[in-house]
């Protein structure tokens, strides 16, 4: 049967898609309905139809899954950042578990995995030591904050976010009312006038320090005095700054920090470790499962004291001093300056003497230095971001032969690219360890052991499916197979090479000077349309491209 837009179907939602979407099947047609959960019969309409799948918005749930559970958010459903907060936590388990195990197997092409038992939360709220709020105004002109509703920039009103620390709201009904009483206006991305655009508040789980950092469109905020005032009433307060940035863009963050009060940063804990944290600083969000996750993979490194370690993708040195904890010497590289700056200072603060680092790309740095020094990693941890590794740097693990790779990943899709790369030049998969960093969104962590070995066939299928995405071709960011799959995924819009690379061009990313021309003289070249650079913008900014 062929559905259209606007038919009304009767599912069973069998699966849960990337984002968290329930999927299910009407004779043979998928349709992918945001907010319902595995086991869920829905009734939903079709918003968009392609030729063997569609989107459906959910119109009403015939029979509830008996894992659905009440959203403990009253804008669970609106926000859309907690995608699972309806699916119970032994549920969500579930979820990341087949989620990282079938990109393995799909696009690994791994069989046989050694998967041990992700490691989960018994709270699984208010875990998050850093929050973003956005700053606007309501339709009645009331200032608010809170988060965006999902792949938009409205804002739906929250202060107090059940993945954050209770003292948020606090800070924000603070802020406001200074805003307020000083007739400070919020930034108007439209305009690009207003002065305050977000409110970044960071809280020390182990050492209740908090962190009020307001970033605004200017250099001054009006009444800096009387808003210290104010938050020094909150006795976890230890910092209050302001970040400047006047970019008419999407980045938060802009690169001038100024201190009103107190110290530019907040301490915190990992086990035993110290860490000094700025605004500017990468940190993981959940410090609970920090501890976990780097002990995780302080286990798969094995250490006895004798081995040099490259920690790369390194930032403040979270996990280098959980190495250097028993390895004779780790080198962290990092591309952020400041970043390197604050893991020199907290390898100090702890005591360490056997680390040393380095500013740059990783893909460029550990080439560099095997080059120059000749000297072979025993163990190397890496931890990129959601992009995953560059070529050039999996090809220089190969060459330098450490006996041991513990890969961290925010992503198992591209960890699964990278690992069949690896262990197709002579590793072997060990160990895979999921970590729920993140509960209630579907974002999961993982770690990987990797050892030497010969290539196995009992381990490693020489054949894959795209059932997700072509990963086969590397190139920094993502392939054009795998934007076109992102696209098509998320918008149901089919992009081709040519859309792809007249976007790049337009973000200054580099395209080959001839790729994709006609050879015809004085053809023409069609246009990519609004909504498909928006798409594939998305995209780019999705695989950190942009």
């Amino acid at each position: 049967m062929e559905y259209r837009k606007n038919d009304i179907v009767t599912l069973k939602i069998e699966d849960c898609g990337i984002d968290g979407e329930g999927i299910g099947k009407a004779d043979g047609f998928t349709v992918f309905v945001k907010d319902a959960v595995i086991g869920d019969t829905v009734r939903a309409k079709i918003m968009k139809a392609k030729k063997n799948y569609g989107y459906g918005r959910l119109e009403e749930i015939i029979t509830p899954s008996p894992d659905r559970v009440e959203p403990k958010c009253q804008f669970a459903r609106q926000c859309g950042g907690c995608q699972l907060q309806a699916l119970s936590y032994e549920k969500q388990l579930e979820f990341k578990t087949s989620k990282v195990r079938g990109h393995l197997e799909r696009i690994g092409g791994f069989i046989d995995i050694p998967m041990e038992k992700i490691l989960g939360m018994e709270q699984p709220f208010h875990y998050r030591n850093k929050a973003q709020f956005p700053v606007g105004k309501s339709k009645d002109g009331r200032i608010i904050t809170g988060f965006y509703a999902g792949r938009t920039h409205s804002i739906i009103e929250n202060r107090d976010c059940a993945l954050g620390v209770t003292r948020n709201k606090e800070v924000l009904d603070r802020v406001i009312a200074h805003m307020e009483k000083f007739h400070i206006q919020p930034y108007d991305e439209n305009t690009g006038k207003g002065l305050v655009r977000h409110v970044l508040i960071r809280y020390g789980f182990f050492t209740d320090e908090m962190m009020v950092c307001l970033i605004i469109n200017g250099e001054k905020l009006p009444g800096e005095e009387a808003l210290v005032k104010s938050l020094r009433q909150i006795p976890e307060t230890v910092s209050v700054m302001v970040n400047v940035n006047k970019k008419r863009n999407n980045v938060i963050l802009g690169e001038k920090v100024r201190l009103l009060w107190g110290q530019p940063y907040i301490t915190d804990k990992i086990g035993e470790i110290s860490y000094q944290i700025s605004p500017l600083s990468f940190f993981q969000v959940n410090p609970y499962q920090t501890g976990r996750l780097y002990g995780k993979a302080l286990e798969y490194a094995q250490l006895s004291g004798n081995e040099t370690v490259w920690d790369l993708y390194c930032g403040i040195g979270t996990i280098s001093l959980f190495l250097a904890q028993k390895a004779k010497m780790v080198r962290g590289v990092e591309i952020i300056p400041a970043a390197i700056e604050n893991a020199k200072e907290n390898a100090r603060l702890n005591g360490f003497d056997n680390t040393e680092f380095f500013v740059g790309k990783a893909e460029e740095v550990l080439p560099e230095q095997f080059a120059r020094t000749g000297e072979r990693a025993d163990v190397i941890v890496v931890d990129p971001p959601r992009k995953g590794c560059d070529e050039t740097l999996l090809s220089t693990i190969i060459k330098m032969q450490p006996d041991r790779v513990v890969y961290v990943s925010c992503d198992s899709a591209t960890l699964a690219r990278d690992l069949k790369y690896l262990c197709e030049r002579g590793y072997e998969l060990k160990k895979v360890c999921p970590v729920d960093m993140f509960p209630n969104t579907v974002s999961v962590e993982t770690v990987v052991l990797l050892s030497k070995g010969e290539i196995d066939s009992k381990k490693v299928r020489v054949e894959f499916s795209l059932e997700d995405m072509d990963m086969s071709g590397f190139q920094k960011g993502a392939t054009y197979e795998q934007i076109k799959a992102y696209v098509l995924e998320h918008t149901g819009l089919k992009v081709s090479s040519l859309y792809i690379s007249q976007i790049k061009r337009k973000c200054g990313l580099d395209v080959g000077q001839n790729y994709n021309l006609s050879k015809k003289e004085d053809a023409k070249v069609p246009k990519c349309p609004p909504e498909k650079e928006a798409a594939i913008r998305d995209a780019l900014k999705y695989f950190q491209m942009i």
